[in-house]
C-alpha cells in the first residue's frame, strides 16, 4: 500500500532558510539593536569620565530621577491589579454566558487597542478633564491627579485582561468543572480549585503585557500625567527636547530598557508554556436564567462601557459640540497637509512593515530563537527607539527613509507573530490532498496555503496599520515641521492656550480616530465566505493573548 506524503508548501517553505530573516535583521540591527548600543555608550560615558557628574546610578541617586521611577513602576503595577480586579468577572461572565449581541461585544473588546494613545488620552480628558463631560456635570476634576492616567491606562489595557480572560475559560475542561460539582464542590470552589489554575497562566501573561504598555508608554503620560505624574519616557523626551541632557536621557533608557527586558522574558517564557495546544471540552455557555445573572451580565456590559467606550463617545460628542459652534476653520490647509502626511506615511510603512513579517514569518518556522526576536521591538519603546536612532544617525534625523524606516519596525512585528500563529496552525492535510491531484508546489501555495493565511495576514496588517496612523513619539524625535502629522498637530494644538484650541484638537483627535478605525476594518474585516467555511470559522479556537490574534 502506497503512501503519500506530500508536503503542503513550497519549496522556500518546506524548509525555510534562515536567508529569508537577512531583511528583517538587518533593520532590527539598524534600526534597534545599533541605536541601543549607541544609548549604552552614552549612558556608560559619564561612569568613564572621573569629573563627569553623570553616573549609571543616578536615577537612583537624584529624589527627582528616583520619584519619575518609582511612580512609572507603581502606576504601571496600580494599573495590573485594577485590571484584574475589573477583567476577571468581565471574563468570566463573558465566557460563561450566552446573550444576543455577544460576538460583536468581543470583537469590539479591541476596539480601545486599535485607537491612537492621544486620541486615547484625549478622550480621557474630554471626560474627566476641567472641561470634562462628567467634570461638568458632577463638578469631578481629575486634571493633576494620578487617577486621570490610570484611568487612561485601564481604557487601553483592560480589553487585554478581558479577552485573556475569555480565552482561558474557554480551554477550561468541563469534565473537571462537572466532577468538582458532583462531589458537593460549590460554584466558587469549583472556580477557585480547578478553573483558576487552568486560567492563571494566560492572566499573568496579559498582566504582563498591560504592565509593558503602561510602564513604556508616552503618548498618555504626556498628556495625562501632568508635570508631577510624567513617567520615566516623559522625562527622556524632556531631557532630550528641551534640556538637551543627551547623557542623563541615556541613563534613563537603559534602565528602562532593562527593567521592560525582565518582564518581557516572563511574557515569554509564559507564552511558551501556553504555545502547546490544548483541546479540551469547553463549559458550556448558557442563556442567564434568574435576576442575578442578569445583573451580573447588565453590570459587566455597563462597565465595559464605562471603561473602554465612555472616552471614545466623549471625543465624537466634544468634536461635535465643537463644530457646532463655528469650529469649521480647523479644516484648514495645515490640517489638509498633516491628513495627507498621516496617510502617506502609514502607507509607505504599512508596505514595509508587511514585507519585514512576511519574512520573519516564514523564517521563524525553522528557528525558535529568531520568533522570539519578534517581540524585541515590542520590549522597547518608541522614545528609547527615537532616541537611539537620533544619536547614532544625527545627519539623517531629518530623513524621510529613516522616519519611515522607523515606523516600519515598529509595526511589523503584529505582522510576524499573527502570521506565524497561522502558519502554525495550517492543516497539512489540505495541502497533501491537493498535491495527490497533481497540484504544484506553487498552485498548492496559491490555491490552498495562502486562502488559509490570508486572515492572519490581514490582522496583522490592520493592527500594523493602526500603529503606524497612531505613532507619535517617532514622529516628535524624527519629523521636520513640514511633516506635521495629525498626531503632532493635536499635541501642537494642545500646548496651545484657549478654548478653541481645544476644541480643535477634539476635532483632529475625531477625525484621526475614524482614520484608525477605517484602515482597521478595511483591512481585518472579514470577507464573505461560502457557508461552510463560515460555519468551519465560528468554531471556538484557542486564541494567543498577543493582541495580534485576539481576533482569531
Amino acid at each position: 500500500m502506497t503512501t503519500f506524503n506530500f508536503d503542503a508548501r513550497p519549496h522556500w517553505a518546506q524548509r525555510p532558510g534562515l536567508w529569508l530573516a537577512l531583511l528583517p535583521a538587518a533593520a532590527l540591527l539598524l534600526l534597534l539593536l545599533a541605536p541601543l548600543a549607541r544609548l549604552a555608550v552614552e549612558g556608560f560615558s559619564g561612569d568613564l569620565s572621573p569629573s563627569a557628574d553623570l553616573s549609571i546610578w543616578k536615577p537612583w541617586q537624584d529624589d527627582y530621577l528616583r520619584w519619575r521611577v518609582i511612580w512609572s513602576l507603581a502606576q504601571a503595577a496600580i494599573t495590573c491589579v485594577l485590571a484584574l480586579l475589573l477583567g476577571l468577572p468581565l471574563a468570566w461572565v463573558l465566557a460563561r454566558f450566552e446573550f444576543a449581541g455577544r460576538a460583536l461585544v468581543l470583537r469590539l473588546l479591541m476596539l480601545p487597542f486599535v485607537v491612537p494613545t492621544l486620541v486615547a488620552a484625549l478622550g480621557v480628558l474630554a471626560l474627566w478633564g476641567p472641561h470634562g463631560l462628567i467634570s461638568g456635570a458632577m463638578g469631578i476634576n481629575l486634571q493633576d491627579t494620578p487617577w486621570l492616567l490610570l484611568y487612561g491606562n485601564l481604557f487601553f489595557n483592560l480589553c487585554l485582561v478581558v479577552r485573556a480572560g475569555v480565552d482561558a475559560l474557554e480551554q477550561v475542561n468541563a469534565r473537571q468543572v462537572a466532577a468538582a460539582r458532583s462531589l458537593g464542590a460549590t460554584p466558587w470552589r469549583a472556580f477557585w480549585r480547578v478553573e483558576w489554575p487552568a486560567i492563571a497562566p494566560w492572566l499573568v501573561s496579559s498582566l504582563c503585557l498591560v504592565f509593558l504598555y503602561c510602564f513604556a508608554g508616552f503618548g498618555l503620560a504626556l498628556v495625562l500625567g501632568g508635570q508631577r505624574y510624567a513617567t520615566v519616557e516623559v522625562e527622556i523626551y524632556t531631557l532630550v527636547a528641551y534640556e538637551l541632557q543627551l547623557g542623563q536621557a541615556s541613563v534613563l533608557a537603559l534602565w528602562m530598557l532593562l527593567l521592560t527586558g525582565g518582564v518581557a522574558l516572563a511574557y515569554a517564557a509564559l507564552e511558551k508554556r501556553l504555545a502547546a495546544p490544548v483541546r479540551p471540552v469547553p463549559v458550556a455557555r448558557q442563556r442567564p436564567h434568574s435576576s442575578l445573572q442578569w445583573l451580573s451580565l447588565l453590570l459587566a456590559l455597563a462597565v465595559l462601557f464605562v471603561v473602554c467606550a465612555l472616552p471614545i463617545v466623549a471625543i465624537v460628542i466634544k468634536a461635535i459640540s465643537a463644530l457646532e459652534t463655528g469650529a469649521t476653520g480647523i479644516f484648514d490647509a495645515e490640517t489638509l497637509a498633516a491628513t495627507w502626511n498621516t496617510l502617506r506615511f502609514s502607507a509607505m510603512a504599512l508596505v514595509v512593515a508587511t514585507l519585514l513579517g512576511v519574512l520573519h514569518a516564514v523564517a521563524a518556522q525553522a528557528s525558535v530563537a529568531w520568533r522570539a526576536a519578534a517581540y524585541l521591538p515590542f520590549v522597547v519603546s518608541p522614545v528609547t527607539v527615537a532616541f537611539g536612532l537620533l544619536l547614532l544617525y544625527p545627519s539623517l534625523t531629518a530623513s524621510l527613509p529613516l522616519l519611515l524606516a522607523a515606523y516600519a519596525v515598529l509595526a511589523y512585528p503584529f505582522v510576524a507573530k499573527s502570521l506565524a500563529a497561522g502558519l502554525d496552525s495550517l492543516p497539512v492535510h489540505l495541502g497533501q490532498a491537493a498535491r495527490t491531484l497533481g497540484a504544484s508546489p506553487w498552485r498548492c501555495f496559491w490555491r490552498v496555503t495562502l486562502p488559509l493565511l490570508l486572515p492572519a495576514l490581514r490582522r496583522g496588517m490592520a493592527f500594523a496599520a493602526a500603529t503606524a496612523l497612531g505613532e507619535f513619539a517617532v514622529t516628535l524625535f524624527l519629523s521636520r515641521p513640514e511633516w506635521a502629522t495629525l498626531t503632532t498637530l493635536i499635541y501642537q494644538r494642545l500646548g496651545r492656550p484657549g478654548q478653541a484650541n481645544l476644541d480643535a484638537a477634539m476635532v483632529l483627535a475625531c477625525v484621526l480616530m475614524a482614520l484608525a478605525l477605517a484602515a482597521f476594518l478595511l483591512i481585518e474585516w472579514p470577507l464573505r465566505e461560502p457557508g461552510e467555511a463560515r460555519a468551519r470559522n465560528r468554531k471556538p479556537q484557542m486564541a494567543h493573548i498577543d493582541p495580534t490574534t485576539q481576533h482569531a
